[in-house]
């Protein structure tokens, strides 16, 4: 008999807990979870990992397994449920509906025509700096300079994942000035 027909023997006998099954089907789990989400459209937001837990957490802990390939037969359902879930969830209008997601990195900030928009660009930063002075910092950095969000997180004194925060943020807040919507003080993170 395999460890995990074991396991799951002896949490029917109630001499086990669920606790002790998943550091034995973890990793197949994991591979069963990456083999679902190749299949999906690329611009998934679930990564396998959190595809695995999910899907642990929905089998249940009063849940009854008679077999091994029963358990990864159910296991295999709950990951199936959850992605067609998350695919209900992003074609609702509340969630974006039909609009496609853009990595942040691939958007720049708007590209100001010479002189004009320049004092325009250059306006906007100076109102983002009253708000947001770091932010704004960073995004002179980026911008301006051409360094890199981890060159331009060290020469602030933040972590790369505060500076990738604070560029996306700086990003739209400057896209909404620059293309005459007055962002909200609310805003601000």
């Amino acid at each position: 008999m395999n460890e995990i027909t074991r396991v799951l023997d002896d949490i029917r006998a109630g001499t086990a807990g669920a606790a002790e099954l998943l550091p034995l089907v973890y990793d197949e789990l994991r591979r069963l979870a990456a083999a679902k989400l190749a299949a999906e459209k690329p611009g998934h937001t679930l990564e396998a990992t959190a595809l695995v837990h999910e899907a642990y957490l929905r089998l249940g802990h009063e849940q009854q397994f008679d077999h091994r390939g029963h358990f990864f037969a159910a296991a295999a359902e709950a990951m199936r449920r959850i992605l067609v879930d998350a695919a209900r969830k992003k074609r609702s209008a509340k969630h974006g509906g039909d609009l496609n997601r853009l990595d942040a990195n691939d958007v720049s900030i708007v590209a100001p025509r010479p002189n004009e928009d320049l004092v325009a660009l250059d306006e906007a930063l100076d109102a983002f700096a009253v708000l947001e002075p770091q932010k704004a910092e960073l995004v002179k950095l980026r911008y301006f300079v051409g360094l890199t969000i981890e060159q331009a997180a060290e020469a602030l004194g933040i972590s790369p994942a505060t500076a990738k925060r604070h560029w996306v943020y700086g990003k739209a807040w400057l896209y909404q000035r620059m293309s005459g919507e007055a962002p909200h003080p609310e805003d601000a993170e």
